[in-house]
């Protein structure tokens, strides 16, 4: 039975597993390309390594707290462990059965096999010897002989095949170089018909030769996920960026969160594998022959059959920036909107490459979470700095696994001149922001972006985000002042008009939803409507109880997981909330508040979640322009209406998709905004 405080709040890590419950569904779902479910596959294995190496990490962290200050606490890191564990074993299963039972006949359907090294034919054989002769293979075996109490250390997230022998109780230890060879290898053609192998069935194929001298018992893959936290002193604010740089390598070598093994070895090799890791009974995580299915993003497709992969949907053209040849003049006009993936991250590229040539730009600052590899982002503000603009760039260091990349090119840009701030101690900068200064007669004249997506052209084709750019004085004067703070001139940023965490956002959404409680009490027109990634602060929530309970109608959209419970009587019968997983990555935020009539409309980079409302630099500004106001509500009110890849989040946490009522048109929301922005910006 559960406890009223379990009716109140959803523990966020096992909520965040319904999330992957519905990607899973993603990789079922026949209205989606075989490739494309494959894809969806591949982002749930992704998906779950992460969850394993962070939260599931967390909370076994939190038993090395004291017991009696976990049952202080409240805290039952066990008990949750446990529960995900079972959890999880599920979903693997319903992996497995996708996988082999759909998946693999649907491959061969298309000429397309995929060949276990036990179904080898004597040609095929050859030529796995020889390929795996060649010298860019770099396979490394080792002998652990257990009279000689060796120590067996796996490298993170590497896969490994363990090999058992008749009558000895040694292990043989074979590592699969993936990064060298690759995953996936052809093996012939012909016919029509494509014969691929994974790396693994070729490996396995010459393990006979590998240990000539001992008779093969048992081959099993296992590969072991490590704790990704790095172990930093925050506090040594100038030497953070160093530190976090050099600490990188305990990633490779921190506790082990997860023993993935092929479920077929014997409990007795299990035993014996899991003394030589030095590892508990929980943290072991059955599975199937094979792990890592990430590898699938880069699965082959050699037949380049259109029908197996999404249709292409060419980008949309800005009916105002794809003619302009001076951005400037563009937004000074207008504020201007841009929605990704439906758009081209080329517009945001081509203002930072105007401003770099620009002779009135004097200078551009910028917040980077996630650093793209060397793009024209990268490349132009280089750009900038060799035409003598001043160029401060702010690199989150902390970015999880980016630190590395973030750094080299914090260095890069150092080198060339640029001013270049990292993270600081205890707080990330989450905000996706840009400020350029440009000398028009005798003034200065600041241009800004707001927008809730990274600088990063790569994952603006899958991510599904919002930018505005504008010239307002409201919006850039604040703005200055967020830089202002990231360059250690002010500790508190003033704003009437921007939300900026940690400062003023918490009170601000507070504020709003108190406001349109008692609205409703006072039986004026009140509403909140809202989209986000994640919902889990718990004031926040409180605050949406209550106005649930004065009559607040209150209609969410929530991709991840939510702490929320909604649709409970007396508690929130008020609150709906539905989920969109499909094609692209819903990555947006917007908050709309009805405010008796004359709504508000803010979006930015912040979710409701307690630590970008107290422990990160956001931004979220109002939507001034009447007519992005109008687009920004009519793109939420398209994906409120999607009863094609909406899933309703209530107690039950079943994933049930929306139903379609009797003679209702059917919406799949990414595709409506697709047709949506066409009509709207191209005719």
């Amino acid at each position: 039975m559960l406890k009223p405080e379990e009716i109140r709040l959803r523990h966020r890590d096992l909520n965040w597993l319904s999330f992957n419950g519905r990607v899973l569904q993603e990789a079922k779902d026949k209205r989606n390309p075989l490739f494309e479910r494959i894809k969806f596959l591949a982002i749930f294995s992704m998906n779950l390594d992460e969850y394993f190496r962070v939260r599931v990490s967390q909370l076994r962290q939190m038993k090395r707290i004291k017991k009696s200050l976990r049952k202080q606490l409240a805290l039952k890191p066990n008990k949750k462990v446990k529960e995900i564990l079972q959890k999880v074993g599920l979903q693997q299963q319903e992996f497995g059965r996708i996988f082999y039972e759909e998946i693999i006949p649907e491959l061969e359907e298309n000429e397309i096999f995929l060949v276990s090294y036990r179904d080898f034919s004597s040609s095929e054989k050859k030529f796995a010897k020889a390929y795996f002769e060649k010298a860019s293979c770099h396979v490394k075996s080792k002998l652990i002989s257990f009279t000689e109490d060796d120590h067996l250390f796996l490298e993170n997230n590497v896969l490994y095949l363990l090999v058992t022998f008749e009558n000895t109780e040694d292990f043989g230890i074979i590592n699969l170089p993936v990064d060298e060879c690759g995953r996936f290898i052809t093996l012939k053609t012909e016919n029509g018909k494509n014969r691929l192998t994974f790396l693994d069935d070729l490996v396995k194929s010459q393990i006979p030769d590998i240990f000539s001298k001992q008779e093969i018992k048992g081959i099993y893959e296992i590969k072991l996920s490590r704790d990704a936290e790095l172990y930093i002193d925050d506090e040594l604010e100038g030497a953070l960026a160093e530190k976090i740089y050099e600490s990188l390598e305990q990633r490779t070598e921190g506790q082990p969160t997860r023993l993935l093994y092929d479920s077929q070895m014997p409990p007795e090799d299990q035993k014996k594998l899991r003394n030589l890791l030095n590892l508990g009974k929980i943290d072991m995580m059955p599975g199937g022959e094979y792990h890592n299915f990430s590898d699938f993003f880069s699965f082959p497709d050699p037949t380049k059959k259109p029908e197996l992969h999404f249709e292409p949907l060419p980008p949309v053209k800005h009916k105002v920036l794809e003619h302009s040849g001076n951005y400037f003049e563009a937004i000074a006009k207008k504020d201007l909107a841009l929605h990704f993936p439906y758009m081209s991250f080329d517009y945001v590229e081509r203002f930072i490459e105007q401003a770099a040539s620009d002779a009135q730009v004097e200078s551009i600052k910028i917040s980077i979470y996630r650093v793209a590899d060397e793009s024209d982002l990268t490349t132009t503000l280089l750009k900038a700095l060799k035409n003598g603009k001043k160029l401060t760039v702010f690199i989150e260091a902390k970015a999880r696994f980016d630190e590395k990349n973030n750094i080299d090119w914090g260095r890069k840009f150092e080198d060339a001149g640029a001013k270049v701030i990292y993270s600081y101690p205890k707080i990330k900068v989450h905000s996706k922001i840009l400020l350029v200064t440009r000398k028009e007669g005798e003034r200065l004249q600041e241009y800004a972006y707001v927008g809730t997506g990274n600088f990063n052209s790569k994952t603006s084709k899958i991510y599904c985000d919002h930018a505005i750019f504008t010239a307002r004085d409201t919006v850039t004067r604040e703005l200055s002042r967020v830089f202002n703070v990231l360059e250690g001139e002010l500790i508190i940023p003033r704003a009437k008009n921007l939300l900026i965490s940690p400062f003023s956002t918490r009170k601000a959404f507070s504020d709003m939803i108190v406001r349109e409680t008692e609205n409703a009490q006072q039986g004026k027109k009140a509403g909140i409507t809202a989209k986000m990634n994640s919902l889990e602060d718990r004031e926040i929530i409180e605050l949406l109880y209550k106005a649930s309970n004065a009559g607040v109608k209150i209609r969410l959209l929530v991709r991840g997981f939510t702490c929320l419970v909604p649709g409970i009587e007396g508690l929130s019968e008020n609150i709906y909330i539905t989920s969109i997983v499909d094609r692209y990555l819903e990555h947006g935020r917007i908050y709309i508040f009805e405010n008796d009539g004359n709504p508000e409309i803010y979006f930015g980079s912040a979710d409701w979640m307690t630590r970008n409302l107290d422990r990160r630099i956001e931004v979220i500004t109002p939507v001034y322009d009447q007519d992005i106001a109008a687009e920004f509500t009519d793109i939420l009110q398209i994906q409120l209406q999607d009863n094609v890849k909406a899933r309703i989040q209530d107690a039950s946490e079943k994933n049930e998709y929306v139903p379609v009522s009797s003679g209702a048109k059917k919406i799949r929301s990414q595709y409506a905004i697709y047709e949506y922005l066409k009509e709207k910006y191209e005719k």
